[in-house]
């Protein structure tokens, strides 16, 4: 099933408990890794196998994935308890940016761009334009910095987002009424920063949420073209 989506307002979730971490550091590499987006529900009867892909793409390295469930999909037989507004908003931004011509589940974006090949592309051996970073110090706040590198745009968009692993749910209605559905990487909360004149540094400090219980976090940060959302680096941090 297909459908248009209608225009929403971008939110970040609401705060949860501090989640206790050790000390980390994460820094990005000299090229830029592939991202990876599935866009998916519980309520798609489709969507399963690709939540299936995605979790064994789980720790490859060279590649960070993500899934953000749509909620367009609540009100057809199921409520998706992982879908927010929010992501359903990201994607339908996406639409004509990334190559698409309307929003579907389930979607696979790769680097900023609408991806339906059989394979995922190879990673990419160019030099970086931007470099990311993620430092926590023990018990505090995530701290997270971008600096531009030499080819960067004029403007970039940094976004980050909070997952999880290792979620099971029972589905009791819709298209996948008695099935068993197990994710991976799902995001939880998920913030877009704003646009960023590239050239020099920026930073920005990001509270450290609670995961819920059994699931630790784990936070993305992808910094792309504020023009054309391609992808230009990322970086995760887990505790």
């Amino acid at each position: 099933m297909k459908l248009l989506l209608p225009t929403l307002i971008v939110l970040a979730l609401p705060a949860a408990d501090a989640q206790t971490c050790p000390a980390a550091q994460a820094h990005s590499g000299a090229t830029v890794p592939r991202v990876v987006e599935l866009y998916t529900s519980e309520g798609c009867s489709s969507c399963p196998p690709a939540d299936r892909w995605l979790s064994n793409l789980k720790g490859q390295p060279g590649l960070i994935a993500a899934a953000f469930h749509v909620d367009y999909w609540n009100g057809l037989g199921w409520p998706d308890r992982f879908a927010s507004p929010a992501y359903t908003e990201r994607q339908k931004q996406g639409v004509g940016v990334n190559g698409s011509r309307y929003a579907y589940t389930p979607q696979i974006v790769v680097n900023g761009r609408d991806w339906r090949g059989a394979s995922l592309p190879a990673a990419s051996s160019e030099p970086a334009r931007v470099r990311l970073s993620w430092a926590r110090p023990s018990g505090g706040e995530l701290q997270l910095s971008a600096e531009a590198l030499a080819g960067a745009p004029a403007r970039i968009q940094v976004w980050w987002a909070r997952l999880e692993d290792g979620h099971q749910s029972r589905v009791k209605a819709g298209e996948n009424r008695g099935e068993t559905l197990n994710h991976d990487r799902v995001v939880r909360e998920y913030v877009r920063l704003p646009a960023w004149e590239g050239g020099g540094r920026a930073a920005w400090a990001v509270p450290v949420q609670a995961g819920e219980a059994g699931h630790a976090s784990h936070w993305m940060a992808v910094a792309v073209d504020a023009t054309d959302g391609r992808v230009l680096q990322a970086v995760e941090i887990g505790c």
